[in-house]
């Protein structure tokens, strides 16, 4: 909690600033980019001798030579009493033309290191490097944290397009600009007299007149030992003062040049501090490798990104932020709901549980996990708890387990509910181990715990009708998430499925999909929104259809009492549906040419029947499809098997439990087909299961005892991210 603190107010308060100084940082690096391309560089083993002797021959009056981090070379002197400053090529001492010092206005530098503000500005820009170092080293804590560890790091990102584009960013550039940040407070430390780099006064020295004229540059030994790739600056002795000395700066150091006998007269070893600093302004300016620049110069313009997106993220969190109402002091209320959540979502979810308990006459309040106790009016305790990053409590709540071991059993109910995904491998971690450690501390429960798939309100609805029996009195919880955004859709062609039953038909439904593109980007495996008339909660279909499709498909089975199956299965063509789309990017197939192993059953084969569609490299895929009767449920049937003549669809395998010899389950097929499918994951393949919950758990057991003689499990596959489940 504290690390996202910090993140977030200096990212708030700081971050107008950082990104100033990022973007003229970012043109800044344009600078070592223009200079590098432009330079002549000087030859790995020409001398400071050498180049002085080429230099003297073409330009008359030459005072000082200075080699640029570009590797230029720039000759300074005067020409009768006017200064110039040239570039030379130091294979000849050709003058190739005027020196510009850099091609961006001198204000932007300046803007860059004070704020235009003097001394009191580079103070604040040093503040702000602090600030910003800071900022990153919080961004890498929470970007380990939400990726689930270090291992995952480069795993895919989910969440909104803003946390998106802040978590990859963010994962590319945070370690350049915590660099950028470190180097930034050193050539502060120099800049403001923090750190002295060389405080030794310089050798009296003076060149020994010998009663002749100077030695030739060329016939300065001291000078023919040093490499013009490690020069500084050389500067000429003064024709005025026959006791002036050449001055040489090297990286190693700086020494004076006897003029007449080209000896050592003196040398100063680079202080520590001295080479700190110039490697601080390297690797701060790009000035000595221009890739490098490049690199500077995005992560410069990142910090724009970086900011926008977490102002819209803190925003969103915001508008997300729990709001209870109706909550009853702690003292007073029999019923106690504690929430864990990282995101707020949860907080919607325990404030329709506490409506839905009030209007049965209890007293309720809820707070924050973090706060956990009972008190002498308690009679039931819920936890709704959300997992973060791999099984981590959120952030908020990050002590309560600790909390609950130091707290005796009241002997009240404690009844956890899980929220998270089941594309993550360690799916409600959190809840599970909240709860066994309740139950390992004595605390009992009203019912077991119970996981609910990505906030689904019908799972969430079906444990409220479980609790309310618990209870002993009616309870409905119908949570009512903000919805994004609806469209109309227009049914535009049905194909209908006798059930076993008369109340158990199934159809297969399309929809046309605007002109306008209302429904933005989908795919195959995403999930459709439907609100049904009378109703603000929708039901989530998966899809088996993408956009490239020209139209929105989805199977849809009659449920006992189901509001919105009961509205679609009596669509008409012509009859329309209030939609969004919501992406479901962890069930999605990677971008790859390794073998997919499909498992569904019933109306799960809807999103792997969409795939299969969209198959058009004919990558292989293996279809397992499991129904009760093939004359009444073998959705997709025809499809399927032209799918399979295209070579969309590689293999498929078939089982229904209900028809003599119908081979029984999937879980069933998967087993005597174990050596093919141990084959197609050694060689990578991933998976998709859809369908029930007992039908997916019956898949992963079989799965677990096929791949143990390659040492792997559904576990291992979900960590390696091959393996995904939409269950219903």
């Amino acid at each position: 909690m504290v690390w996202k603190a910090i993140h977030r107010w200096l990212g708030l308060t700081v971050g107008a600033v950082a990104v100033l100084l990022g973007i003229t940082g970012a043109l800044l690096a344009m600078d070592p980019v223009s200079q590098a391309w432009s330079a002549a560089p000087a030859a790995a083993d020409l001398s400071v001798a050498a180049l002085v002797e080429r230099v003297t021959r073409t330009v008359p009056g030459a005072e000082e030579i200075r080699r640029l981090p570009s590797g230029a070379i720039v000759v300074f002197g005067f020409a009768g009493d006017q200064p110039q400053a040239s570039t030379v090529d130091p294979a000849d001492g050709r003058v190739l033309g005027a020196w510009q010092p850099s091609v961006l206005p001198r204000w932007v530098k300046v803007l860059h290191r004070s704020l235009l503000l003097g001394d009191a500005g580079r103070w604040g820009a040093a503040g702000t490097a602090a600030a910003m170092a800071l900022l990153c080293a919080s961004a890498l804590v929470l970007l380990v944290r939400r990726m689930g560890g270090w291992k995952r790091l480069a795993a895919r990102v989910r969440g909104t397009l803003a946390q998106r584009i802040h978590v990859v960013a963010g994962r590319v550039v945070v370690a350049v600009l915590f660099l950028t940040s470190l180097t930034a407070l050193t050539m502060s430390a120099s800049t403001l007299g923090g750190v002295t780099l060389d405080s030794r006064a310089e050798p009296e020295v003076v060149s020994q007149i010998p009663g002749g004229t100077g030695t030739p540059a060329n016939g300065l030994a001291a000078l023919e030992g040093l490499a013009v790739q490690d020069l500084r600056t050389l500067g000429f002795p003064a024709s005025a003062d026959p006791e002036d000395t050449w001055k040489v700066t090297m990286a190693q150091g700086r020494g004076w040049v006897d003029r007449y006998s080209g000896q050592m007269l003196a040398w100063q070893d680079a202080t520590f501090a001295q080479r700190v600093d110039h490697l601080a302004r390297v690797l701060h300016t790009g000035e000595a490798t221009w890739p490098w620049a490049v690199v500077l110069g995005l992560a410069g313009a990142c910090v724009l990104v970086f900011w926008l997106s977490g102002v819209v993220i803190w925003w969103q969190a915001r508008q997300q932020a729990p709001r209870i109402t109706g909550n009853t002091p702690l003292a007073q209320a029999d019923v106690l709901l504690f929430v864990a959540s990282e995101g707020g979502s949860t907080w919607g979810f325990a404030q329709t549980l506490l409506d839905a308990l009030r209007q049965r006459g209890h007293r309720v309040h809820a707070s924050g996990l973090e706060n956990f106790c009972t008190t002498a009016a308690t009679r039931q305790v819920f936890v709704l708890a959300a997992t973060y990053g791999e099984g981590q409590a959120p952030a908020h709540a990050s002590h309560a387990l600790d909390r609950i071991a130091a707290l005796p059993p009241a002997g009240v109910p404690v009844t956890v509910l899980g929220f998270g995904d089941r594309q993550f491998p360690a799916f409600c971690a959190f809840a599970q181990a909240l709860d066994q450690a309740l139950r390992a501390r004595g605390w009992p429960s009203l019912l077991p715990l119970e996981c609910i798939h990505q906030q689904s309100g019908q799972q969430f609805a079906r444990w409220g009708a479980a609790l309310g029996q618990a209870l002993g009195e009616p309870l409905v919880l119908e949570h009512v998430p903000r919805l994004p955004p609806t469209v109309a859709l227009a049914l535009v062609a049905r194909q209908d499925y006798a059930g076993a039953a008369p109340d158990k038909g199934t159809a297969i439904l399309r929809f046309a999909v605007p002109a306008g593109g209302g429904l933005g980007r989908f795919a195959a495996g995403d999930l459709v929104g439907i609100v049904p008339p009378g109703s603000a909660v929708p039901r989530y279909y998966s899809l088996a259809s993408g956009a490239e499709d020209g139209f929105l498909e989805i199977c849809v089975r009659q449920m006992p009492g189901g509001l919105c199956s009961t509205h679609l299965l009596g669509l008409q063509v012509g009859g329309s549906i209030t939609a969004f789309v919501r992406r479901n990017p962890g069930f999605a197939l990677p971008r790859s040419r390794r073998p997919v192993l499909l498992v569904g059953a019933g109306t799960g084969v809807a999103p792997l029947a969409g795939f299969i569609r969209r198959n058009e490299r004919r990558r292989p895929m293996h279809l397992f499809f499991g129904g009760r009767d093939p004359a009444r449920d073998f959705y997709f049937g025809p499809e399927i098997q032209r799918w399979l003549a295209e070579g969309r669809l590689t293999s498929l395998q078939t089982v229904f439990s209900r028809v003599p010899e119908g081979g029984g389950y999937v879980q069933d097929a998967l087993r005597r087909d174990a050596e093919r499918v141990r084959g197609l994951v050694a060689e990578g393949a991933v998976v998709r299961v859809c369908g029930s919950r007992a039908m997916a758990q019956g898949v992963a057991e079989a799965l677990d005892a096929v791949l143990a003689p390659l040492q792997l499990s559904v576990a291992i596959l979900k960590a390696q991210e091959r393996y995904a489940e939409d269950i219903f």
